[in-house]
Order: C-alpha cells, then sequence, then structure tokens
C-alpha cells in the first residue's frame, strides 16, 4: 500500500521515500488541521519513546492535546472512564504502535492522520505521511515541519 510513496529500493533492500510526496501530504494534513476550529479537539498520540518529546513540543504550538506514553484503552470509547475524550482528529506517530488508539478512532468515527513508514499498515488511516517513523530526528523534523505550516496557515 506504501509501494506509490517509494522513489526507489536500494542494493541492500532499503526503501527511499519520494520527498515530494512526503511534502505534499504534510500540507494537506496541515491544512486539515487548521480546519478545526477549536485546537484542543485534536489529539497526539505517540507511544515511540522518541515520539514523545516531538509531540509534546507539537502540541505546545498549536494548542492540541498532547498523549505521550502509554495510550490508555478506552479514551475515545468508554464514557465511563475519567479519560474519556471526544476529539475531532487523532495524529499518530506509528501506525503499529498507536493500533489501539488507531482501533478506538475507527469505532468513534474520528479521522486519523499518521506518520507511516513503508512498512506500516494503513487499515483505518486517513491521511498517511510517508516518512520514516523510526528514527527520533526524523519523528521530530516532521512534526517541526507540521507545526510550522499549521502556524502559518493560522496567520
Amino acid at each position: 500500500r506504501m509501494k506509490r510513496y517509494v522513489f526507489r529500493r536500494t542494493q541492500d533492500g532499503i526503501h527511499i521515500i519520494h520527498l515530494g510526496k512526503t511534502w505534499e501530504k504534510l500540507m494537506v494534513a496541515a491544512r486539515v488541521i487548521v480546519c478545526i476550529e477549536n485546537p484542543s479537539d485534536i489529539i497526539v498520540a505517540s507511544q515511540r519513546p522518541y515520539g514523545s518529546r516531538a509531540v509534546l513540543k507539537f502540541s505546545q504550538y498549536t494548542g492540541a492535546n498532547a498523549m505521550a506514553g502509554r495510550w490508555m484503552p478506552g479514551t475515545l470509547t468508554n464514557q465511563i472512564t475519567t479519560k474519556y475524550l471526544e476529539p475531532r482528529l487523532l495524529i499518530v506517530t506509528d501506525p503499529r504502535t498507536d493500533s489501539q488508539a488507531l482501533k478506538e478512532a475507527s469505532y468513534a468515527n474520528i479521522p486519523v492522520i499518521a506518520l507511516c513508514d513503508t512498512d506500516s499498515p494503513l487499515e483505518n488511516v486517513d491521511i498517511a505521511i510517508p516518512s520514516n517513523n523510526k528514527g527520533k530526528e526524523s519523528i521530530a523534523l516532521l512534526y517541526w515541519l507540521l507545526a510550522r505550516e499549521v502556524q502559518y496557515l493560522r496567520g
């Protein structure tokens, strides 16, 4: 499914992602984020240790809710819990590690933006941003670009 975002494959089997398509998807995601009037209706989730700081910084600059660390099951589906939230948008760092958040978002009909590597599952992901979501510099750069573009579009 991510084949259309791969520029080419190296001799040792490493996929090179097409940066132009990554940039296009980042711009689409930024427009979607700006369309939501109340920034606190956006949840940014990351269970990856490298994604935690990036998520916290992104939410600081855009006004979104950060959920770094463990995702509490039932956050989007169980109304009884104190952690229950009804966001308008969910942003995840990795669809594989944040699969619980993706599953709950699909039950609650919440659109999802995800940073996807070439091996990521795309089920329940609405906007996939093709990127390397394994390294901390890569994750940080993508969240920085997204935050910068959101702030630019908001004025």
